[in-house]
């Protein structure tokens, strides 16, 4: 699996951390950076790069770092074609992906520790979309408004 990983200066000794884990898992890793610590870098520069592999690269998860992972959501989910979601438990790390196909998860590294956030990880990337119905719906109505700018309309009405 290609997984596309990105963070800031927070994020830096995690996201090294889960670099080295994910290639000895076997994935295929592609590191848009930070390569050195920089206590002033802009996760924009380097999340923006890991969003759109990810939305170039049907199959592919992408992994995003921050000190609360808040910003590296909100710059992710700018990218067409990426759901990213904060995880901060296994079973959000798990729902991101059963209920909204979430492909990127955000993490915050201040937050959680290498092991919490690794095991984050391992749940989100073995976790599937269920495919159910009322979830490919309500992500088919988030698509839609991003492609047309118009609501769903309300239900009842």
């Amino acid at each position: 699996m290609r997984v596309y990983i990105a963070a800031d200066h927070a994020g830096y000794e995690l996201k090294n951390h889960l670099v080295s884990w994910l290639k000895e898992h076997g994935h295929d890793v592609v590191d848009d950076g930070p390569f050195v610590y920089d206590a002033e870098d802009d996760y924009p520069a380097f999340v923006l790069r890991a969003a759109e592999g990810v939305a170039g690269d049907p199959g592919a998860f992408g992994i995003v770092i921050g000190g609360s992972g808040n910003g590296e959501q909100i710059a992710a989910n700018k990218v067409r074609g990426v759901r990213a979601a904060l995880a901060w438990s296994e079973q959000t790390a798990s729902l991101s992906r059963q209920h909204n196909d979430a492909n990127v998860i955000s993490l915050g590294a201040r937050m959680h520790s290498l092991e919490e956030a690794t095991r984050f990880v391992e749940v989100f990337l073995s976790t599937s979309f269920s495919g159910e119905q009322r979830h490919q719906r309500r992500i088919d109505q988030i698509t839609a408004y991003v492609d047309t700018g118009e609501t769903p309309p309300l239900p009842g009405r």
